[in-house]
């Protein structure tokens, strides 16, 4: 990897595709002290999604002002969360991050999945030390939840990332509306299928706050027990 040409290639970068950022957090890595880069856009255009401004929005920050900050916060902070949006659509997201690892922070990733030949070259480069894959919907569903083709290039992630040795959770967005209990355990038998085994965290449908698509309120309750198995654990994430 000829990290010199990378590196002048993200100095001359000068657009800025993070929309904001968060200086600390201690919910967003397990067990870690972090900030949070929220970069704007995204591929898909989920119904329940309550980032709508980020999703549509512009950046705010360059790769460089970010770089500036983090190197005033080496040992003060362990991680750096890459968030959205969709942060693997950014052009020259694989040197960013190079760079944020040689600072020494870990690096986390919120993906939807659908940029498999991007995971697979951070995994193929050490790049990754945790990663959070959202499932979205089974296949069936997929494209009327996301707006989006995009299911295959999720399953295939999916694919990658259990065959890396890189920690990882995968967590899914509950709206009674879009998913029934049937649909979740569907998505549990899937998950085994795939030889899958750990805790699946689903994630209530946040009410009264805005979003891309003007959705009723959700009943927000389902048996976690009931849909757990002997080899996956449903965790519910309020």
């Amino acid at each position: 990897m000829n990290t010199n040409n990378e590196l002048i290639s993200l100095k001359e970068n000068v657009s800025k595709p993070i929309y904001s950022l968060t200086p600390f957090t201690l919910l967003d890595y397990p067990h870690k002290s972090a900030c949070i880069l929220w970069f704007a856009g995204c591929n898909m255009r989920c119904l329940y999604c309550y980032n709508p401004e980020i999703v549509l929005g512009k950046g705010s920050f360059s790769f460089e002002k970010i770089l500036s900050f983090l190197q005033l916060r080496k040992n003060l902070l362990d991680a750096v969360v890459f968030s959205g949006g969709e942060c693997l659509l950014h052009k020259n997201i694989i040197p960013l991050i190079t760079e944020i690892k040689k600072l020494g922070f870990l690096v986390k990733i919120d993906t939807n999945g659908s940029s498999p030949n991007v995971i697979r070259k951070l995994l193929n480069r050490s790049l990754i030390d945790y990663i959070a894959l959202d499932y979205k919907a089974q296949k069936s569903k997929f494209k009327a939840i996301t707006q989006s083709d995009l299911y295959d290039s999720f399953e295939e992630t999916l694919d990658l990332i259990l065959k890396a040795k890189t920690p990882f959770e995968v967590r899914t967005t509950y709206h009674s509306d879009l998913l029934t209990e049937d649909d979740l355990r569907n998505m549990v038998r899937f998950l085994e299928s795939k030889n899958y085994v750990g805790n699946y965290y689903i994630q209530y449908f946040k009410n009264n706050v805005e979003t891309l698509s003007k959705l009723e309120r959700s009943n927000n309750k389902i048996d976690c027990e009931k849909l757990s198995t002997p080899t996956i654990k449903i965790i519910l994430r309020e």
